[in-house]
């Protein structure tokens, strides 16, 4: 049989394809164009109740904001001048830590089994269940909830009773955003891996996590800032004290408690103290925030 590919001449390269822009259509220029104005748009009505807000705490709370206010005791007369809120910015860091402490492993821990390991298993379908619901229970009742179960047992209200309710409001909001962010992960990532020899737990410690660390860090801080400032469970469990407490037991408090109590009195002195409270809890929020991005960024798989 003869060979017949012999003289065969090479096929014909294929053309480069045209990425640029003016080469594409008329129609799918204007509706790329279309869709930044509008995304654009949307981004400034978020920003601009966002900036003025910012820009009220500011202004109201800035003028009291001083060394002596951060590390005072808080007056135990309303209408007096001056005071601080030294012991509600030690009860804020006590409280809010020990929940983050006790919710981020539980809550990061949780997603990898659902999204790893559960899938769509019966256990896993009703851990998000779970979740789900718990993420809509108001932050009063789960208040009371830990009233009932930790308060009235052990008859003392304390800051870990605080940080048991606020860990409560964080795991469901840790749980859901953490699973999400893992499921943007390639599966090609996972084969890779898996070819290698790697085992899952291996794969998903040194590849998945590390892949999704920003939006995990995001979805953190999110539940660490959302229950940082939940005022009803911290009246409910915590109590009020106007001197420094850095135990986890025993009477506290906390800046949301103290905004809402001074910001009730009708004199200025409370209003100037609890403008001030708003402002140093929104300073702590975004001090915590840039650590945990410098801290992600890191352990994050470095784009090239």
């Amino acid at each position: 049989m003869s060979v017949v590919t012999a003289n065969r001449p090479a096929a014909a390269a294929p053309a480069p394809l045209d990425l640029r822009r003016s080469s594409l259509p008329l129609r799918r220029r204007l509706v790329d164009n279309l869709s930044k104005v509008l995304m654009t748009m949307t981004l400034l009505v978020a920003l601009v109740p966002l900036g003025l807000v910012v820009y009220y705490v500011i202004a109201k709370g800035g003028s009291i904001i001083s060394w002596d206010f951060l590390t005072g005791d808080i007056p135990r007369s309303a209408r007096r001048a001056g005071g601080g809120m030294g012991p509600a910015i030690a009860g804020t860091l006590v409280i809010t830590g020990t929940a983050a402490l006790l919710a981020v492993p539980l809550g990061v821990l949780g997603a990898i089994y659902l999204n790893e390991y559960g899938k769509q298993r019966p256990l896993a379908r009703f851990i998000r269940t779970m979740a789900d619901v718990m993420t809509g229970v108001p932050s009063i009742v789960m208040g009371l909830f830990i009233l009932v179960v930790w308060v009235l047992t052990v008859k003392e209200k304390s800051a870990f009773a605080g940080a048991l309710a606020l860990a409560c409001l964080m795991l469901p909001v840790i749980i859901r955003s953490t699973e999400e962010m893992l499921r943007l992960v390639p599966d090609e990532l996972r084969q890779a891996s898996a070819a290698l020899g790697a085992r899952r737990w291996k794969t998903t410690l040194s590849v998945v996590l590390p892949a999704a660390i920003s939006g995990i860090v995001s979805g953190v801080m999110l539940a660490i800032a959302r229950a940082a400032g939940e005022t009803a469970p911290i009246v409910v469990v915590v109590g009020i004290t106007y001197e420094t407490n850095w135990s986890l037991f025993g009477l506290n408090t906390a800046l949301p408690a103290q905004i809402f109590n001074n910001a009730t009195e009708p004199y200025p002195a409370a209003e100037l103290r609890a403008w001030g409270a708003a402002l140093t809890l929104m300073v702590i929020v975004l001090l915590f925030t840039v650590i945990a991005r410098l801290i992600s960024s890191r352990f994050a798989i470095k784009e090239r």
